[in-house]
């Protein structure tokens, strides 16, 4: 199957199948003695597919203003601070990245001149990151791009985003992904 994009950048097939291929794959799943797993199967091969389409998505949205969806959402965090700015590591904790991701990331912010590093006030150990004011412009641009065509229209009903939301943060809170202790971070 070829693939290509529409008009929206979407990475769709060549032509649009008559049949649902993972609904077929848990059928073969289940014709091959897999049962147990024909469901799951189907469940996480339609997450991963799902997270393949958002990815598109805002790819195409990101891609002219010249940022990655991990560069907008390291802005975003340091937009969403009082200072602008925040400690690498905690960049890592917060957006559940690997810190060599986050120092590519940066590196690759401050080539564009959206961020800064700086040292931390009271702590040499501590690499502090800025948002500059070129950053902050780009923010604005690619978060108006990003709530106008992905976030806004996620492709299934407010009563379906609601359920997948609600469904998704139990499965990331079983992985430990946060604790369910507290509804906001307390810094």
């Amino acid at each position: 199957m070829t693939l290509w994009h529409n008009e929206s950048g979407h990475v769709v097939p060549s032509r649009p199948l008559n049949f649902d291929p993972i609904e077929e794959a848990r059928r073969q799943w289940n014709e091959h003695g897999w049962r147990a797993a024909a469901d799951g199967m189907a469940l996480v091969t339609s997450v991963i597919r799902a997270q393949q389409i958002y990815l598109s998505r805002i790819d195409a949205e990101l891609r002219p203003i010249g940022l990655t969806f991990a560069r907008f959402e390291i802005l975003t965090l340091l937009s969403f601070t009082r200072s602008g700015s925040m400690p690498m590591s905690k960049i890592g904790v917060r957006l559940q990245v690997h810190p060599t991701s986050i120092t590519s990331s940066v590196d690759r912010l401050e080539d564009q001149n959206l961020v800064r590093r700086r040292a931390h006030e009271t702590d040499r150990r501590t690499t502090m990151v800025e948002i500059l004011p070129a950053g902050r412009r780009i923010l604005k641009k690619a978060t108006a791009a990003l709530n106008d065509k992905v976030f806004a229209a996620p492709g299934v009903s407010k009563k379906e985003t609601d359920a997948l939301f609600t469904l998704l943060k139990s499965l990331r809170a079983s992985e430990g992904d946060f604790s369910n202790a507290l509804d906001h971070p307390t810094s």
